[in-house]
């Protein structure tokens, strides 16, 4: 029956991680035996960066059990506009939006997945080294030790995927010339600066400069109960001639360009997590070719400045377990996937373009602007697309 097609599939998922585990449960919610090969022996759980998904998607992943409703979460349902008022240090608020996020830990978005996979084995530890179709039908994914024949292999294995090669070879991360700090701080980092935490308690908050920009916002803390705030800062990258870490960059970028009050708390030095990253952006034109599927950021990376990243992975294994379920072969699903999240992974990647664009490459002149003026910029910036990130602009 064409219900049932997952049934008996044996189906190998290269890469253990967000888009892995959440692989991995689709694929054995549609009868398949699931087998998952994880190259790290560390504790994923452990990383400690704040992602957000919308909030409907949150929402059909806890009906349909691949998360669980207990799962803590930070939800805010809008995004407020700061920059600093010209030479000054003060915070000008520019607008408001409605625009609902549920922020999540990605430690424990993996931890929920991962349990919600108990279905699946899952070896830690265990990189792939190729995969390999077989003429008679299927695939070879080899580890250092082993060779296993699976019906279907899922690329979850992020931008150097070993299984990508095997779909796109030529496809490669195109540089978009700036970078992204990630940071996570205690929230008790924010007890000298009450109006900031007042205000990241109800939305998350972007705050414009020349050359970037910053975005704050409230996620889960790895233990049960407590609060972290999480930032990302977009702008060039430390020049050559820089010597100092990463954390006294940061630094400086916020002084030069943050309010006083937010320049402080990134200043703080009390990060419990931090990250420098280059920004590149690509797509895979068709995200699947019989034996093979891929999924995440092995099959396209946006620029952040979507927050695609886990929601587009979410997505696809969504995708992944309609697809098994409705199709009569495994070709036949595979196929019907590609048709659907190809396209997707190209949307998405336009569209990063045009916010880091208009974000970081050529930004308007914050301070000037205001709830006019922002609702005209999104609507111009996003060119007809769609965004769960971009709200309507209070006129309040």
């Amino acid at each position: 029956m064409a219900d049932v097609v997952g049934a008996g599939l044996r189906i190998g998922v290269v890469g253990g991680s967000v888009a892995g585990c959440a692989a991995a449960v689709a694929a054995a919610r549609a009868g398949a035996e699931v087998t998952v090969y994880e190259r790290s022996d560390g504790a994923l759980e452990d990383r400690g960066f704040g992602i957000v998904v919308p909030p409907p998607l949150h929402a059909e992943l806890v009906a349909a059990g691949y998360l669980d409703a207990a799962m803590p979460t930070t939800p805010v349902p809008s995004r407020v506009w700061l920059a600093r008022e010209p030479g000054q240090h003060s915070a000008r608020e520019l607008a408001r939006q409605e625009a609902a996020v549920t922020p999540c830990h990605w430690g424990l978005l993996w931890r929920t997945l991962r349990a919600n996979a108990d279905g699946a084995t899952y070896h830690r530890g265990r990189p792939v080294t190729g995969v390999t179709r077989l003429p008679s039908g299927g695939a070879v994914i080899r580890t250092a030790d082993s060779e296993e024949r699976y019906d279907i292999v899922v690329g979850a294995d992020g931008p150097r995927s070993v299984t990508r090669a095997a779909v796109a070879s030529a496809v490669r991360p195109v540089p978009a010339g700036y970078v992204v700090w990630r940071g996570t701080l205690p929230l008790d980092a924010l007890a000298g600066h009450p109006d900031q935490l007042q205000l990241v308690r109800a939305a998350w908050v972007t705050l414009g400069f020349r050359g970037g920009h910053g975005v704050f916002y409230l996620i889960p803390g790895a233990v049960d109960g407590s609060r972290l705030l999480a930032y990302a800062i977009y702008g060039p990258p430390p020049p050559p001639s820089w010597t100092a870490g990463r954390e006294e960059y940061v630094r400086r970028v916020a002084e030069e360009h943050f309010p006083a009050g937010w320049a402080e708390i990134v200043g703080l030095g009390a990060h419990t997590s931090l990250a420098c990253h280059d920004v590149a952006d690509f797509h895979v034109p068709r995200v699947a070719e019989p034996p093979f599927l891929l999924a995440g950021d092995a099959a396209s990376i946006t620029r952040p400045h979507t927050a695609s990243g886990a929601t587009k992975a979410l997505q696809d294994a969504l995708c992944l377990e309609r697809v098994l379920r409705a199709s009569s072969s495994a070709a036949e699903a595979l196929h019907r996937y590609a048709d659907e999240r190809s396209d997707e992974g190209a949307r998405l990647v336009a569209l990063g373009r045009r916010l880091g664009h208009a974000m970081v490459e050529r930004t308007p002149d914050w301070a000037a602007m205001g709830p006019p003026e922002v609702a005209e910029w999104s609507r111009a910036t996003l060119d007809g697309a769609g965004s769960y990130l971009y709200g309507s602009v209070r006129r309040e």
